[in-house]
């Protein structure tokens, strides 16, 4: 089995990385891709940098150079539930563009042309993920299922989380998952998106985003590993 897993940022490259044996690395369009491997399964590691031309990108050279039965998306998001709290982890069961806008063709916010408003994450792998975390005893935290957005804008107001949370209804939002998603999609690939709770958007998120993404990419390394186990 071969896993692809696509990061953003270095602290999350970095967290997944002492999850695995490394075994080589490749330069290819100067992204590097990690070969390594952990409990049997094959993983390719990479990370895309941020916002979401990157993150497409990155997953079409992912498919095309390595052929992975699995995409995972992972890393961090800003809270727009208010039930979240810094460090709760969301799955995420749909994706959304919130800054895909073509309203003035009659189209709903985030309705993309031959994709559609949402965008799904494979089933089977939320199942075996789920299954996986619900066997750690010892969770201090919120685990949440649902819809994750995603924009070329770090959110940061308190007006534009609450419009793309009324709109969308999603959990959190981050910069890169639906592109991933988009992609998956267009290849007929199956993926899922994890993310872990780094801040909320409140004028002021930037300094807890800072604070808070190295433990929170740990905590969905953790995840990982044990996820790996059940896959």
């Amino acid at each position: 089995m071969k896993i692809g897993i696509i990061v953003a940022e270095p602290e999350e490259h970095e967290a997944i990385e002492k999850i695995v044996e490394i075994k080589s690395k490749k330069v290819i369009f100067e992204l590097m891709f990690t070969e390594a491997v952990i409990d049997s399964k094959e993983i390719i590691l990479v990370k895309c940098g941020i916002g979401k031309v990157n993150a497409a990108r990155t997953t079409q050279l992912l498919i095309d150079k390595y052929n992975p039965d699995y995409i995972i998306d992972v890393g961090v998001a800003g809270a727009l539930n208010p039930m979240l709290e810094i460090g709760d982890i969301v799955i995420g069961e749909t994706l959304v563009q919130h800054d895909f806008d073509i309203t003035a063709f009659g189209h709903t916010k985030g309705y993309i042309p031959g994709i559609g408003e949402r965008i799904y994450s494979d089933e089977e792998l939320i199942g075996k993920f789920e299954q996986a975390i619900d066997n750690k005893k010892d969770r201090n935290y919120k685990i949440e299922k649902g819809t994750i957005a995603s924009g070329d804008i770090f959110c940061t107001e308190i007006p534009m989380k609450d419009k793309i949370y009324a709109k969308f209804n999603a959990q959190c939002v981050e910069m890169e998952g639906a592109a991933v998603a988009q992609v998956c999609d267009l290849c007929n690939k199956p993926f899922m998106v994890l993310r872990s709770i780094s801040d909320k958007p409140n004028g002021e998120n930037t300094v807890a985003f800072e604070q808070f993404i190295k433990p929170s990419s740990e905590k969905c390394a953790n995840l990982l590993r044990e996820f790996f186990k059940e896959l």
